[in-house]
């Protein structure tokens, strides 16, 4: 659906991004995650259309973004980081104005604003001045103008800056179950939003694209570690664990009240904590303790960027 090999942008002798590649299938959640000024607004910018690439090439739903510019933007729905509203316009007779804009039939203009206001959650404040809004309620109007045109690709550009909490959560339902239907690129810095929202994740930084995963994916291959505790002489129970298939390394062997204590490291993508609790029982000691933990997705993108910045230095 959407398909990016190699986009470079310079902004004067500046670089903004460089060598951008990714994918995202049809029905799909990317989330484009990154730092302020990592790169992300402005591969959005060119996948709407919105300014032209330095070099490279990109194409969403089958059509070029540089030479078919027209059709890409009838199968789009944008929002940008800034919503352009107009706030001495009411809901309905903004919706109205930007359906002409994107030619929306006109026998269909009616059923067309009352099915994105439904949509959105907006139906009571119809009549009311965008001007008079709350944030989450403004950021739901600019949702909705982007899927006036029934667009196959949603592109949204920090949806949830500036909102509260509970705006926050109404926001991330409303894009959930916008999902499947449609071709999501959420751009945003707010961790959390990616592993609540989407299905895959692309981490730029400094203008690169440093990983793109799927998130099932990413979850199987994080390294997994364990803390156990085992009431058994340390030694022994050290060297019985060091040999169980996948562990990587094993620290600890302090001793207390409940136990001796070990961290346990397994090889990225191998998981045995079956043969490593077999391996204690069997050898007559009392599995205390077994807590499996894996790295968090902020665990990820730290050790992504920070290993972009090596290659770099």
């Amino acid at each position: 659906m959407i398909e990016v090999e190699n986009l470079t942008k310079y902004y004067g002798q500046v670089q903004a991004i460089k060598d951008v590649s990714f994918t995202v299938d049809r029905g799909e959640i990317l989330g484009f995650l990154g730092p302020n000024g990592a790169g992300k607004t402005t591969t959005m910018r060119i996948l709407t259309c919105f300014i032209p690439a330095t070099s490279g090439t990109a194409r969403v739903a089958g059509y070029d973004v540089f030479s078919q510019s027209l059709e890409v933007r009838r199968r789009i729905g944008y929002l940008p980081e800034r919503v352009p509203l107009y706030k001495d316009m009411t809901v309905d007779s903004y919706l109205g104005f930007v359906a002409g804009v994107k030619g929306v039939p006109s026998k269909a203009c009616a059923s067309k604003i009352e099915e994105v206001k439904a949509s959105c959650g907006i139906e009571d404040i119809s009549g009311r001045l965008i001007g008079k809004l709350s944030r989450g309620y403004t950021q739901r109007v600019g949702i909705a103008q982007a899927l006036l045109n029934d667009p196959e690709v949603l592109i949204l550009d920090e949806p949830t800056v500036g909102l509260d909490p509970k705006q926050i959560i109404e926001i991330r339902n409303l894009i959930r179950n916008l999902a499947g239907k449609r071709t999501i690129i959420l751009s945003t810095h707010i961790l959390p939003e990616v592993s609540m929202i989407c299905d895959s994740v692309a981490i730029i930084n400094e203008g690169r694209i440093v990983a793109k995963d799927s998130l099932s994916h990413l979850a199987s291959e994080r390294q997994l570690t364990v803390n156990l505790t085992v009431t058994g002489p340390a030694e022994k129970v050290f060297a019985a664990i060091s040999n169980v298939e996948g562990v990587e390394s094993v620290e600890g062997g302090e001793e207390s009240p409940e136990g001796v204590q070990f961290e346990v490291k397994f090889r990225p993508g191998a998981d045995q904590r079956a043969k490593l609790a077999a391996a204690i029982v069997q050898n007559g000691w009392d599995l205390a303790e077994l807590h499996a933990e894996r790295p968090s997705l902020e665990d990820i993108f730290i050790r992504a960027t920070a290993k972009e910045a090596e290659v770099e230095s």
